[in-house]
């Protein structure tokens, strides 16, 4: 590990805001604030929304700063690159973001029953090889409905025409209320202060003239959920830190 990171991560420990809990960790001990964020940490009861592989943290500092009367929790494994947006916010003073360093395949040992109003997924790896990894899979949405509240919402925006795809074809198979879907979101008539909320990579992928998705839809916490069985042509391009991962053309 490089001298930068480590000082980044010296940073996160003494940071008010930032929680940093590996899986080793949660197999000794339950995760306190599961249950009780409102309670012991934003001191409110106002709404609260989770981006899921925040990066940068952009967006969770972005929608922090729009809307003081939410609360917000930006979550990812990649601690140095967190460390921007959770020292952004410490100097920016905002009492209603929170970061949480975790893998995502455990995040429903960190929030209790209807604990959280609305998940964000932006420009989450489209995983083309393994389902189950894909963060709008029905493995992640059963997970979500452990602590999302009924009907609680699910926003995707990607560059990805493959995760776009892919999540069109699990809302539809699984009868998901959809609220919007546009596979051009800078020429929709959607494109409001929210969405307009750019991250880093998101302005490259824009100047390489691709077309920004953006899918928002509810997740009810009754009925089975089912797994889409189709064949996806596959991203052609090789985005930032990110490759095809495979000679196929096609995914299941």
């Amino acid at each position: 590990m490089s001298k930068n990171k480590l000082s980044k991560f010296a940073d996160m420990e003494t940071y008010p805001h930032v929680f940093q809990c590996p899986f080793s960790q949660l197999q000794q001990e339950k995760f306190s604030m599961q249950g009780q964020w409102r309670e012991k940490f934003f001191k409110n009861n106002n709404p609260i929304i989770l981006e899921l592989g925040c990066g940068r943290g952009e967006y969770t500092v972005g929608l922090a700063e729009k809307f003081p009367d939410k609360n917000f929790i930006g979550v990812d494994i990649k601690g140095s690159r967190m460390w921007a947006g959770a020292t952004e916010s410490l100097q920016k003073g905002l009492k209603n973001v929170a970061f949480l360093r975790t893998n995502i395949e455990i995040i429903d040992k960190f929030f209790a029953e209807n604990e959280v109003d609305e998940i964000w997924l932006t420009f989450s790896d489209p995983q083309m090889k393994k389902a189950t990894k894909r963060l709008t899979s029905t493995y992640f949405m059963a997970r979500y409905r452990r602590f999302l509240k009924d009907g609680g919402i699910v926003h995707l925006k990607t560059d990805s025409n493959f995760m776009f795809t892919y999540t069109k074809y699990m809302v539809e198979l699984n009868a998901l209320p959809v609220d919007f879907c546009t596979d051009d979101l800078y020429h929709s008539d959607l494109i409001d202060d929210i969405l307009g909320i750019q991250t880093y990579y998101e302005k490259q992928w824009l100047s390489r003239g691709l077309n920004i998705k953006y899918l928002k839809f509810r997740l009810p916490q009754v009925g089975e959920l089912s797994e889409p069985n189709v064949e996806i042509e596959l991203d052609d391009y090789r985005s930032f830190n990110r490759s095809k991962r495979s000679g196929l053309d096609v995914s299941v």
